[in-house]
């Protein structure tokens, strides 16, 4: 009898309930939406159709499928060794942001444009940009501070009309500011996102990918390719994650009354306390730990506000970000 060879759904419970990417991928169906994924295509050892996760081609084809199956993206493309970021984890911080913002306009996902996100270091990939154009039908200005990703981004932007015209694309020539020659002081923002570099070194980097590797009991000798990618200035940071992320807060501090909400991924649990005596130390008013779990991954959002609780239920009837 011969196999059955399609993927039974199958609930990752841990994905947020609105991301669609809680069942189990139906490959021949997402083949049909960029067919160059059928050469990826493989028989795992419990006769189930799937990908190598290990070949850097075979997911950059699954995520080209995913992004035009799911959110009408025609062009989708980056450039050599730059991230591949792993679209049900983008979704899901995308789907908990609209749920903090949520709690301030009684229980109702504010959508539409005039809804302002800030993205900071969008990357080569515009991934999440695109899933919350597509979701939720915001607008979006994103960041970037490396040209090679930022002239990928707009690419990806100007060769799809869905997003065209909803997002911002701004260069970041200061590497040591993150708002501040992006945004101006005037400038509304309902929630900022953020997916910082979370090792502090390119050899931490390094032993991180390999023990991933080990862990999923495939060894490659001699072959450190990474299968989701990521150059220095994607992985890595002088001081790590918490030290990017406590350089946000303080800049943050001079945009308190224009932008509502600020958040970040944590991905090392030890970092949130001394994070959140940052924020305490600054005088947020509002400070939230979100957590989040793909698959055996767990991460977090961080997010905070310097909004009173009253300024908070004001901030959506305000005129000025309607």
């Amino acid at each position: 009898m011969q196999k059955q060879i399609r993927e039974t759904p199958e609930i990752k419970s841990k994905l947020h309930p609105r991301n669609k990417h809680r069942t189990r991928y139906d490959l021949e169906e997402l083949s049909k939406a960029y067919p160059s994924l059928k050469e990826f295509l493989i028989i795992n050892e419990y006769g189930n159709q799937t990908i190598d996760f290990f070949s850097n081609k075979a997911v950059k084809a699954l995520n080209t499928a995913l992004l035009k199956y799911f959110y009408k993206v025609n062009y989708w493309d980056i450039p050599p060794h730059y991230l591949i970021p792993p679209v049900p984890g983008r979704a899901d911080y995308i789907h908990y942001i609209a749920d903090l913002l949520a709690e301030s306009n009684n229980g109702e996902i504010p959508k539409g444009e005039d809804v302002k996100c800030f993205d900071i270091g969008v990357g080569a990939s515009c991934v999440y940009t695109i899933i919350g154009v597509e979701e939720y039908g915001w607008s979006f200005i994103a960041s970037e501070i490396d040209r090679k990703a930022y002239e990928s981004s707009v690419k990806i932007v100007e060769n799809n009309e869905n997003v065209k015209h909803k997002i911002d694309l701004r260069y970041q020539e200061d590497k040591y500011h993150l708002f501040k020659g992006v945004l101006e002081k005037s400038e509304l923002i309902d929630i900022t996102i953020c997916n910082p570099p979370f090792h502090s070194s390119k050899e931490e980097a390094r032993e991180a990918n390999l023990r991933k590797l080990s862990n999923l009991k495939k060894k490659r000798a001699n072959n450190e390719e990474r299968n989701f990618g990521g150059i220095s200035s994607e992985l890595w940071c002088v001081g790590g994650e918490r030290k990017f992320v406590k350089n946000m807060i303080h800049e943050s501090l001079k945009y308190g009354y224009t932008c509502f909400w600020f958040t970040s991924l944590i991905s090392r649990e030890e970092n949130l306390f001394p994070l959140k005596k940052e924020l305490e130390r600054v005088k947020a008013k509002d400070i939230k730990v979100i957590p989040m779990g793909q698959g055996n991954k767990h991460s977090r959002i961080l997010a905070w506000t310097f909004q009173t609780k009253d300024e908070q239920k004001e901030w959506f009837k305000s005129d000025l970000v309607k």
